[in-house]
């Protein structure tokens, strides 16, 4: 097996000027993990149809920008790791891609945490997210979907998924995969939405050895704002909608 040599975070961006530094900074928290001091690291801000400075503060904090207007978070994030491939040139076994979103702010150990499960040999990592920044009015319905969330592990041969426990979730702001699994399976597909569960299905088809993992979550904005349809936010956005209905 090719030990990886380099790791490439790929950020999909769409009018996301208020969040993305939050975003770029926890990043730059984790590439500075001192299990990375030899690992050759890139961030790439995929900037698609932005109407602010989206792009400007992705620059200023140092990440390589491929800008698009398609309004397609599949194609920016598949334009995002065809430029972070053609730029480190290497063996694709020997690259990580890593995936996250403009409005989530990775743990220190997280690009570290990927890179090991690497090590292991695992193919791809699916990990999970926890909601933040919520208003109080909103406590009971996130609270419900935090417990909903968690205990849908119980279903998967884990007990309330725990810390290294199995689970059903997908999610573009939690994933790692090594690039030439990502290759041979075909990448990213050009969706509007739901980009990262057909490629996770892509993944497991051809036959890469996935880790769903609760082991290390990523942070994620509580907005009820979603900028990708059939995300996260429109996910508790849908509750407020129904626990307002009942």
């Amino acid at each position: 097996m090719t030990s990886v040599r380099a790791a490439a975070v790929v950020i999909p961006a769409f009018d996301e000027e208020a969040l993305l530094p939050a975003a770029l900074a926890a990043v730059a928290r984790a590439c500075r993990h001192p299990a990375l001091s030899s690992t050759r690291l890139l961030t790439v801000v995929a900037v698609d149809s932005c109407t602010d400075d989206t792009e400007s503060v992705a620059q200023e904090a140092g990440a390589v920008v491929v800008s698009l207007r398609v309004r397609n978070p599949g194609r920016a994030r598949a334009a995002g790791v065809a430029l972070a491939l053609r730029t480190l040139a290497m063996d694709p076994a020997a690259v990580w891609i890593a995936s996250t979103d403009a409005d989530s702010e990775v743990p220190a150990s997280w690009l570290a945490y990927q890179l090991s499960c690497a090590a292991q040999g695992w193919d791809g990592v699916v990990g999970t997210v926890r909601p933040q920044g919520w208003p109080p009015a909103l406590d009971e319905v996130i609270h419900d979907h935090i417990r909903a969330y968690r205990a849908a592990g119980n279903d998967h041969g884990a007990r309330d998924f725990g810390a290294e426990g199995i689970h059903p979730h997908v999610h573009g702001a939690n994933l790692g995969v090594r690039a030439d699994a990502y290759l041979r399976c075909g990448g990213y597909p050009p969706l509007e939405s739901g980009e990262d569960r057909a490629l996770v299905s892509a993944l497991e088809s051809s036959g890469s050895r996935l880790l769903r993992t609760a082991g290390c979550p990523v942070l994620t904005s509580a907005r009820l704002t979603a900028r990708a349809r059939g995300g996260f936010g429109d996910d508790l956005a849908r509750l407020v909608t129904r626990g307002s209905a009942e």
